[in-house]
């Protein structure tokens, strides 16, 4: 005779608290890599394509959970500042600096195409080209209604130059036919900065499209944080530049075991279709609260960039310590803002997490999660880049960030799984539904298809006992495993193949008493293949099962 049941077994993962359940993955170690830029084709979120310095790009076909690795070449040269963008038939876009075998150091911005995820490129095209003059610093948005690209960066008459007679200038170029040709620059700032590449020089710009195709563009320099817009597809902008903010404490700052840190803005608009529509953010990060309370600042516009909001702090800490080069998106399928930032809300030194914060609002308030695995400690002697990235579409967050480990920098991004849907309140926990059928002992998983927000305390009632968890998930070298037992209990943890074939057993048959017990899974020395697992907890006559993936 069988014997049959089902339950459900919720797994709570505490996102929002310090301790993370993120499900990092490590991109590359390779050539040094920092300054990451990451894009979604929002048509296909399966592909992704990434890049860094100085000609490193990488491609995922599996929303960011493996990754190939591939270098860029150019007869323009590659050198660096990378910027990947893509349009709505999935063809993506790489901008970069140059360094021409004839010609001069970053004499232009070049834009290389690719219509198959990546696999070639063309050789490019470009813009900006003004004799010695250096290019540098661009960042591209294309506008979704017609494929027009848009482009902004800084133009130095001579970069580092003290000379007062030398000026940097926000230029402006647009493609409307591909990336294959672009329009003449346009000088978009009224006061003109110098060379230093510091406080007092123009930098920063970022395009941003509004919901009629107006583009908007925000920089800072010399007047403090400062916004154009263009009505008319780039043609013709604002007399004068309208201040955002004052930028206090200045963008070019110092950070502890940082080279060089910037609060450069990212600016972004809303058109989602949802209450915000329209609405124009930007995000930096400065000083304004002590040169030892580095924090990252939203302000946003209601009425096309006339007036903006005051700056509002992001992260959510009262720490007075460091969080610094942030990074901006908005899901354009539901209006949520998305940051990336690191953060050293939790040490006293120069230990530095990457965190994550949203806002479902509008930017009226902010939730703040660590999604690094693990803190690093940067060192000043090595160069981090100006910037990390994030992509949002439909609840898929991808940030992508630089890390320091043993010497040596890393890229990584981040896969765990979130649901927004259901989050109307302000403490929330992330519970994994799995309706499991036992028969004859043996484990069937048929759905594992639920996951949404609630409050702790209510699936208290739920517990029946046991609390079985189990972190990181997935896993490469180890995870562990965790039960807490209410009474004296007779206990095996077993662990199973997709074929159900028990392949470890972690114990076997023992008494153990009150308490809460963890135990590593050695998965190196189990020599699991990559896959899906089963663990299975047995207490007295009851059952329990978690699902366990295994990576490369």
């Amino acid at each position: 005779m069988s014997i049959c049941f089902r339950f459900y077994i919720f797994i709570l993962s505490a996102l929002f608290s310090t301790l993370s359940h993120a499900q990092n993955v490590l991109i590359s170690t390779s050539n040094n890599p920092n300054e990451p830029c990451i894009k979604m084709d929002v048509k296909n979120p399966n592909r992704l394509i990434a890049a860094t310095n100085l000609n490193n790009y990488y491609i995922s076909i599996d929303t960011g959970q493996t990754w190939t690795q591939h270098s860029q070449t150019s007869s323009f040269g590659v050198w660096g500042d990378p910027v990947i963008d893509v349009d709505t038939s999935g063809n993506f876009y790489y901008f970069h600096l140059s360094n021409p075998a004839s010609g001069n150091w970053i004499d232009r911005i070049v834009c290389q195409k690719s219509t198959n995820i990546g696999a070639s490129w063309s050789n490019g095209s470009f813009t900006g080209l003004n004799g010695t003059k250096a290019q540098d610093k661009h960042w591209s948005i294309v506008d979704r209604s017609n494929n027009n690209i848009y482009l902004t960066w800084t133009q130095f008459d001579d970069y580092g130059s003290s000379n007062p007679s030398d000026s940097s200038l926000i230029l402006f170029s647009k493609s409307i036919d591909g990336g294959l040709s672009w329009t003449p620059p346009l000088r978009l700032n009224e006061l003109a900065g110098d060379c230093i590449d510091s406080d007092n020089t123009v930098e920063g710009a970022t395009p941003a499209i509004g919901p009629n195709g107006e583009v908007y563009v925000a920089w800072t320099g010399p007047e403090g944080l400062v916004f154009d817009r263009s009505l008319d597809g780039g043609i013709t902008w604002l007399q004068d530049d309208i201040l955002i903010d004052q930028f206090a404490g200045d963008w070019d700052y110092n950070i502890p075991g940082i080279s060089r840190c910037n609060g450069l803005p990212v600016l972004k608009c809303d058109l989602s279709g949802g209450p915000n529509h329209g609405t124009i953010y930007v995000n930096w990060s400065d000083q304004r609260n002590g040169i030892n309370n580095t924090d990252i600042f939203l302000s946003k516009s209601t009425d096309g960039g006339n007036t903006w909001s005051p700056a509002k702090k992001v992260n959510t800490d009262n720490t007075g310590r460091h969080q610094f080069l942030t990074w901006m998106d908005v899901d354009q399928t539901n209006g949520y803002l998305h940051f990336v930032f690191y953060d050293r809300r939790n040490y006293s030194n120069n230990q530095t997490d990457v965190f994550l914060a949203y806002s479902k609002d509008g930017g009226t308030t902010f939730k703040n999660e660590i999604v690094s695995e693990s803190s690093f400690t940067p060192s000043s002697g090595i160069f981090f880049g100006d910037y990390n990235n994030i992509v949002a579409h439909n609840n898929v967050i991808r940030p992508i960030w630089t890390r320091l480990q043993g010497g040596s920098l890393s890229i990584w991004t981040d896969v765990t799984p979130r649901d927004f849907s259901n989050d109307t309140i302000l403490i929330t926990d992330t519970i994994t539904i799995i309706d499991t059928i036992f028969v004859n002992d043996t484990t069937v998983i048929y759905d594992t298809t639920v996951v949404y927000d609630t409050i702790y305390t209510n699936i208290n009632h739920l517990d029946d006992s046991i609390e079985f968890n189990h972190y990181p998930n997935p896993a490469r070298e180890t995870t562990y495993v965790s039960f807490k037992l209410h009474e004296k209990a007779q206990i095996s943890l077993k662990l199973y193949n997709m074929a159900g074939q028990e392949v470890r057993t972690l114990i076997d048959n023992e008494e153990r008493g009150y308490g809460k017990y963890i135990i590593p899974i050695d998965l190196q020395t189990s020599q699991l293949p990559p896959g899906q697992y089963y663990c299975k907890l047995k207490v007295n006559e009851s059952f329990k099962t978690l699902s366990i993936i295994v990576v490369d």
